[in-house]
């Protein structure tokens, strides 16, 4: 396991300004924000909240308006872009709600991309590990069909499978659950707990609250700060749902 005093994350003074037809529009306002080695941390709040901004922010997809963002050591406001797509590709595991998976490949070959991309691993051993990485998430036997005859469960454990090509020590995961029925979902979520048990560190933002309730830590965002960043502990000491807890805090704020 990894080691939990050691922060992976670090945001200080996080500020994201959009700047629109209507006027600048601040999606992210003096965000500080540390997450450790081996957390599962789910993010929620409505839409509109900031969380995907956060995400993309810790991803390098987005850059701050201003502040400071460090993942696994590398402050990312130093990085180009060239060397930021570099950086992600061994660093950071993306997950989306949507699958992402190039339709004209088959399930191994989107789970070499990654691999491919950054130049991880010798040619010969791309396919083993790929097929390796899809046995872990139960997918072996489908591995060389496209993703048009696979389910959407089974779309998504590839997409995993995929995220992990690289080892990162990073998933982040942007509503993985939300296109999948409830049962699919379970299955997906039983299996980031598999990870984090394995040492990873998982981000998720997710809008199913029973989930958000089985992870880590949970923190609620709203209009571009976070109104409340609670631990399991601490969740278990206090009454009530997170999302609900969450909108006790929203009203005491004011925001």
């Amino acid at each position: 396991m990894s080691n939990n005093n050691q922060h992976l994350i670090e945001l200080s003074n996080i500020h994201k300004i959009y700047k629109t037809a209507a006027g600048e529009f601040p999606a992210l306002k003096g965000i500080n924000l540390t997450v450790n080695e081996g957390e599962f941390v789910a993010v929620i709040g409505k839409s509109g909240s900031g969380k995907t901004t956060l995400i993309n922010m810790i991803t390098g997809i987005d850059h701050p308006t201003e502040g400071d963002i460090s993942v696994d050591g590398t402050h990312l406001n130093n990085l180009k872009e060239g060397q930021l797509a570099q950086w992600r590709g061994k660093s950071v595991g993306v997950i989306f709600q949507f699958f992402q998976l190039l339709p004209t490949l088959t399930a191994i070959e989107n789970v070499m991309l990654p691999m491919d991309f950054v130049n991880m691993y010798n040619k010969r051993e791309r396919p083993e590990r790929a097929l390796h990485l899809l046995e872990q998430v139960g997918l072996a036997d489908q591995a060389y069909k496209i993703p048009s005859t696979l389910s959407g469960g089974q779309q998504q454990r590839v997409a995993i499978a995929r995220a992990l090509a690289n080892d990162p020590p990073l998933l982040m995961a942007d509503e993985p659950t939300g296109n999948l029925d409830s049962k699919t979902a379970n299955t997906i979520f039983n299996l980031f707990e598999n990870l984090v048990d394995q040492g990873k560190t998982i981000v998720m933002v997710t809008h199913d609250n029973d989930l958000a309730s089985r992870v880590n830590r949970d923190i609620t965002m709203a209009d571009g700060v976070v109104i409340r960043d609670q631990s399991t502990q601490n969740r278990a000491n206090s009454n009530g749902h997170p999302a609900e807890i969450a909108e006790v805090a929203l009203e005491s704020l004011d925001v």
